[in-house]
């Protein structure tokens, strides 16, 4: 009963994350595809062709400045996050409950609040339309969950083991590489993920701050979704998705319930 019940629960599960990606792969590899019909009338590759051929200098620039945005964003994002949920997570001070309410703010707040509201900022600073000021604009919806994933990893962290390296003699870099950052990678790894995923599907922020003049493919896709050219469209939102399907695979072993051994 335990084993039909789990076949049915993976089987809703696969169907509902499969079924749209057919649909996509559908449409990319149709020529003539009209309501109300199930199939497409004609299939071909006219989309492909136009990724690989007519817009595959383009959109490779634009995948490739998505890269560079979204890793950029998650490593900055966790090399903030960890002394701050480190922070969070073993000591209590005053305000931390503050910070706490801080944190949340650009996720609770509309991003289109957020961006508007930086963009004369970063005007003023020279930031706009530039590549850092498109990974500073990243950072505000990416930090309050990297640093709420680390809060979390750290609050179930023991010290102790930190405490024993220094008393065989290790020194303060030996205990950060050989006792805290093996023990809490697993929980850094999926904060990263959170980071890259959410930075890599970001566009109002990025057409607001880039201006334009930072190319990323969400702000490509857009455009061509806006344009009606379905099958190109949906040709280009596969390119978008797997190199974030690749990135949940690659972490797809840190998001089980065993995410950090050096628990209290």
């Amino acid at each position: 009963m335990r084993s039909l019940k789990r076949n049915i629960i993976s089987t809703a599960v696969i169907t509902t994350v499969v079924l749209p990606f057919a649909v996509l792969m559908m449409w990319s590899f149709s020529n003539r595809w009209f309501y109300p019909e199930l199939w497409p009338r004609q299939w071909g590759f006219r989309a492909w062709d136009y990724v690989f051929g007519t817009a595959g200098f383009q959109i490779i620039t634009a995948l490739v400045q998505s890269m560079l945005v979204a890793l950029a964003t998650a490593l900055i994002s966790v090399a903030i996050g960890i002394p701050a949920g480190r922070a969070l997570g073993l000591y209590d001070f005053k305000g931390k409950d503050l910070i706490s309410v801080i944190l949340t703010l650009p996720v609770v707040v509309p991003p289109l609040c957020v961006a508007m509201g930086l963009h004369l900022w970063f005007i003023q600073m020279g930031l706009a339309s530039t590549f850092l000021g498109v990974v500073l604009v990243h950072l505000t919806f990416c930090l309050p969950y990297s640093v709420f994933v680390l809060w979390g990893v750290f609050s179930n962290y023991n010290p102790d083991y930190e405490a024993q390296a220094r008393s065989l003699g290790a020194s303060s870099w030996k205990v950060i590489t050989r006792v805290m950052l093996p023990l809490t990678f697993p929980g850094i790894m999926v904060a990263g993920l959170f980071s890259f995923l959410l930075s890599w599907s970001q566009y109002l922020s990025t057409l607001i701050i880039g201006g334009g003049k930072v190319m990323t493919l969400p702000i490509l896709l857009f455009a061509l979704m806006g344009s009606g050219d379905r099958p190109v469209a949906a040709a280009v939102s596969i390119v978008f998705v797997v190199p974030a399907f690749l990135a949940l695979l690659f972490s797809a072993r840190y998001l089980g319930g065993k995410s950090i051994t050096g628990i209290r």
